[in-house]
């Protein structure tokens, strides 16, 4: 069977790469670690938004932030330390991946761990909307 993307319509040009990220995205999409993402509007009008990640456990040279292709890719491996025998390990040590998709212009500004909380600063200056009069020309 196949799909019918919303992408596919003949007015839309241009976005099979944005499709791809989505498919992307949602096949990776599990509830581990949680987040949340508050967003914020300062005094001339910037967006601006922090992702907060629930790391407990995970210490900063475990975790690694990368902004690459209009994403933010999150990811965790722990390593198990030799000679530690556990009577009951009830605290998860996984790795995981976490992205997500970003907007044309949004700029990663920074990434602070305290308190088992990963928090990544994304900003989206104000832009102003240009409109220009393309010339038709006679050939």
């Amino acid at each position: 069977m196949s799909r019918i993307s919303v992408f596919s319509a003949p007015f839309l040009l241009g976005f099979d790469s944005f499709e791809e990220r989505v498919d992307r995205l949602a096949k990776s999409a599990d509830g581990y670690p949680p987040y949340n993402i508050e967003r914020t509007v300062d005094a001339q009008g910037t967006e601006q938004f922090l992702v907060s990640i629930a790391v407990a456990g995970f210490g900063a040279h475990e975790l690694d932030v990368m902004a690459e292709d209009s994403q933010i890719v999150v990811r965790g491996k722990q390593q198990d330390e030799a000679g530690r025998e556990f009577l009951h390990r009830g605290i998860a040590a996984r790795q995981f991946q976490r992205s997500f998709l970003l907007a044309d212009g949004m700029i990663v500004k920074d990434a602070t761990l305290g308190h088992g909380m990963l928090v990544i600063a994304i900003e989206r200056p104000l832009t102003t909307k240009v409109a220009r009069r393309i010339e038709i020309r006679s050939v």
